[in-house]
């Protein structure tokens, strides 16, 4: 691999369970970890099409998580997601993770505390994302967006997941900085 980068595989995740997920999180506490709403039918998912596992709370309207993999390790951030961008019929709106485009309602901002004394004081990060979470299900072709979905590129579809996934760990810099 040139220049020491590594090749991303478009294989997904491994299955993840309960207690990894609840492990997992770095800006909530203990506490909140384990009260947090996972999705019902996580031993259904397509695992293999999953670069990160994201939902919203099922029990909780404007709450949503993400899990994901970085450096041989779990990282789950809690975040508080609006309900979508609606800014009338025509609208368009981008995720910045996947870069997938959707109409009206599709795309959220999503804020999360940051970790440490910095979310202690209150400060957040905010990105527009998604707002079902489900970029690597539309990166993948397996969901459409409802208008406008996907950009006309010549990208790989393992160069979109590593430019999917460069966003996502720019994201989580921001968080854990």
């Amino acid at each position: 691999m040139p220049n020491g980068s590594r090749e991303t595989s478009v294989a997904g995740m491994r299955p993840l369970t309960e207690r990894d997920i609840r492990t997992s999180f770095v800006n909530c506490s203990k506490g909140e970890a384990k009260r947090l709403g996972l999705p019902r039918d996580l031993t259904d998912r397509p695992w293999d099409d999953l670069d990160f596992l994201g939902w919203r709370d099922p029990g909780a309207a404007g709450r949503a998580y993400l899990v994901a993999e970085r450096e041989d390790r779990l990282v789950g951030i809690a975040l508080r997601g609006s309900p979508g961008t609606s800014r009338g019929f025509t609208s368009r709106s981008m995720c910045s993770l996947c870069l997938t485009t959707h109409s009206s309602g599709g795309v959220a901002l999503m804020t999360a505390r940051r970790t440490g004394d910095a979310g202690r004081q209150g400060n957040t990060v905010g990105q527009y994302f998604c707002a079902d979470l489900a970029c690597p299900l539309y990166l993948r072709g397996k969901k459409q967006a409802a208008v406008g979905g996907d950009l006309d590129e010549s990208l790989t579809l393992a160069e979109k997941i590593t430019r999917t996934q460069g966003n996502l760990h720019a994201f989580l810099d921001k968080v854990t900085a």
